[in-house]
């Protein structure tokens, strides 16, 4: 059977395809293999996850997800979907600070790659890691804590490191939010870029590059009739203007909690049209959102006949070395394109191209044609854990300046 990422435009060419059921028989089958990577969820859009070698799915690993009430920590199985962990952090008084649009994607394939929501004051997913769990090159169990020398290169790694078997993750007291849509946020309005984006706990703008809407997930009621120039949406929304909303969380400004709010889409369903599309996106320093955000809506034309819509999310700055976020706040420019390669790339060259003189990151899940340089750090442990390169492949061989 060929096996596929979730979009379908990426094969996978493993020589075999292994489901441990334990940790033993994963630390056996990592010290007999001479290539090998872990596969999460499938919601990469390129050829990070790929391999030549083994691919080793966590599918069958016993579930795991700890609570310790004490400390405010959840330990969970690098397997666990968000979907799964949220509803039994929520019933036990906690939550995530943060979630992204998705919440059936898995927890490690998450964090190895830099996934995120957004909010001023929240970091990506990754950030809520205080210590982690893998399988080493030789077989061994490694732990690294926050604090340790090497665990800011080992949270966001894209699995070039080892496999990562289970995750320790920060928790806050659970809480409730509501969700707005407000329609028709003109470019002149983007000026006060900073002041919408800080106007509820997770905002994004959903945009053509000519028409804008805002979802809103704010704490607390929203009472301003004409918020920014907008008007409420008068029913749920898709982000997809084409798009039946069924497959969207609780809109309208109606309370409920966390985990039924930060996620664009409810984990019982998956959003409609899901994998009909490719994804890109660029994260760039927060100080230049409004220069780069009118150079994109000049040339939106051009972009407009790949694009199926486009998401503008802030997120926090981190101190993990492979993290698009690393040292900087940061608005990510997300590009949701028509499932057709030959006509997306030549319009994503030209928004690199566009988006050049900001400085740009990629998200590494997604795709992107420039690599940015590898820190020699992070270049130095991949050595130092690996170093016949038994975790590598194609994609980070590149990173790597191999």
């Amino acid at each position: 059977m060929t096996l596929t990422n979730w979009a379908g435009n990426t094969t996978f060419h493993a020589k075999e395809v292994h489901h441990p059921t334990s940790l033993d028989e994963l630390r056996r089958l990592v010290a007999g293999s001479s290539s090998v990577r872990a596969l999460g969820s499938g919601h990469s859009f390129n050829h990070v996850a790929d391999t030549a070698g083994d691919l080793v799915v966590l599918d069958r690993m016993p579930e795991l997800v700890e609570i310790d009430s004490a400390a405010a920590k959840v330990r969970v199985g690098a397997r666990t979907t968000y979907a799964r962990l949220a509803p039994l952090l929520h019933q036990a008084g906690f939550a995530l600070a943060n979630m992204a649009s998705l919440p059936h994607i898995s927890v490690a394939g998450s964090v190895a790659t830099g996934t995120h929501g957004s909010g001023v004051t929240q970091p990506g997913l990754a950030a809520a890691v205080s210590s982690i769990d893998l399988v080493t090159a030789d077989g061994s169990a490694l732990t690294l804590s926050r604090g340790d020398a090497d665990f800011a290169g080992a949270v966001v790694s894209l699995g070039a490191l080892g496999v990562v078997t289970s995750l320790t993750l920060d928790l806050v007291p659970a809480f409730e939010l509501r969700q707005y849509v407000r329609e028709g946020l003109t470019q002149d309005a983007l000026a006060d870029f900073e002041a919408i984006m800080a106007s509820g706990y997770s905002v994004s703008l959903f945009t053509d590059f000519r028409d804008t809407r805002v979802w809103l997930k704010r704490e607390d009621e929203l009472t301003s009739p004409d918020w920014y120039g907008t008007s409420p949406a008068d029913g749920p929304r898709h982000p997809l203007p084409t798009m039946p909303a069924d497959t969207c969380t609780g809109q309208l400004g109606v309370p409920g909690p966390w985990y039924d709010r930060l996620p664009h889409f409810r984990a019982d369903s998956p959003p409609s049209g899901a994998g009909d599309e490719l994804q890109s996106e660029l994260l760039l320093p927060r100080e230049h959102a409004v220069k780069a955000l009118r150079e994109l809506f000049a040339i939106g034309e051009r972009i407009r006949p790949a694009l199926q819509i486009s998401e503008i999310r802030t997120i926090a700055a981190d101190d993990l070395w492979l993290s698009p976020f690393n040292g900087r706040d940061t608005v990510g420019i997300h590009f949701t394109w028509v499932r057709d390669v030959a006509t997306v790339m030549p319009v994503l060259e030209l928004v690199e191209e566009t988006l050049a003189p900001f400085d740009p990151r990629p998200h590494w899940g997604k795709l992107f044609t420039r690599f940015p340089e590898c820190p020699e750090r992070f270049r130095s442990l991949v050595h130092r854990l690996d170093p016949a390169g038994k975790f590598g492949n194609a994609f980070t061989r590149v990173l790597l300046g191999e």
